[in-house]
């Protein structure tokens, strides 16, 4: 353990002194540095004291440092970037080990921290997870609320819709990655979170959008649900990409080709705009004539 590491850790447990005993100020003007001590190996227990390291926490910890403008500003500031550089990070280790093999060291070594600071931030692994989760949702809803839909033709509008969700699959793979890895843990992280209900019912919000307007132009049925279309587009890309390798191997294809790509969304396309429109009764007789030749 070199010094650094001696003096962040004296300034963790210095922070958890202080917040233990609601406001009793620290009055050695070495503090830190005894906590240090206490925390250092035996071996470095005799090196000579340096003040200058306590001065930076001195400076910090004065009244004066405390009032001044905008300092409160600074830490939430850094406080927000190392929490958000943690998911950030959290998300490519869970992407690419899953939950059981991604490590906190893992994790904490891409993001540049500490251990602890996952912990002071996120309380645990599992609650890491939870947030994991809800930030992929939510960057895609971000993403998908900057569509510009198609409301005076719906039927257009949901091909847009069809076109978003399949590309992002295809765009961001840790996406699909991290839901298929959820799914293996039965959804117990997702059950946990507060936020995530919250996100699908925009989601679905959107896709009831371009059903009120295809039922107000008597272009789409009245009885179909936004959950069953949201759940088709969403089905038909999830499952596609999440056993692209499996299913290659089984059909003996290329799935992820630009060809093989490019069909399976006018697949989805189609499957989709054939579920919600309304077939009319001249249009069902044909249909019904087809298929009886």
């Amino acid at each position: 353990m070199n010094l650094d590491s001696i003096y962040a850790e004296a300034r963790y447990r210095a922070g958890h002194f202080v917040a233990r005993n609601m406001g009793c100020m620290m009055k050695s003007r070495h503090a830190e540095a005894y906590l240090c001590t206490l925390s250092a190996p035996k071996r470095l227990r005799r090196m000579p004291f340096n003040p200058t390291l306590t001065k930076r926490s001195e400076t910090a910890m004065s009244p004066t440092a405390a009032r001044k403008p905008g300092a409160i500003g600074i830490r939430a500031k850094q406080a927000q970037d190392t929490r958000a550089k943690i998911l950030k990070a959290a998300i490519k280790v869970f992407a690419k080990q899953g939950f059981a093999s991604g490590r906190v060291e893992s994790i904490s070594k891409a993001a540049r921290s500490h251990d602890r600071m996952i912990y002071y931030y996120f309380g645990s692994k599992e609650q890491l997870f939870v947030e994991v989760l809800e930030t992929i949702y939510a960057q895609f809803n971000e993403a998908e609320s900057k569509l510009d839909l198609d409301l005076d033709d719906p039927a257009h509008g949901l091909e847009q819709m069809v076109e978003f969700v399949w590309q992002y699959y295809l765009d961001h793979p840790e996406f699909v990655t991290l839901l298929s890895s959820e799914n293996l843990h039965q959804g117990k992280h997702a059950k946990k979170s507060l936020k995530l209900k919250e996100i699908s019912g925009y989601a679905i919000s959107v896709v009831q959008k371009l059903l009120d307007a295809g039922q107000a132009q008597n272009v789409f049925r009245a009885d179909v649900k936004a959950r069953d279309v949201y759940l088709m587009i969403a089905s038909l890309g999830y499952f596609y990409n999440a056993n692209q390798y499996t299913l290659g191997a089984f059909l003996g294809e290329a799935l992820m080709d630009k060809a093989a790509l490019a069909h399976w969304r006018e697949v989805i396309k189609d499957t989709v705009l054939r579920a919600v429109r309304l077939q009319l009764p001249a249009e069902t007789a044909v249909m019904n004539e087809s298929r009886i030749a």
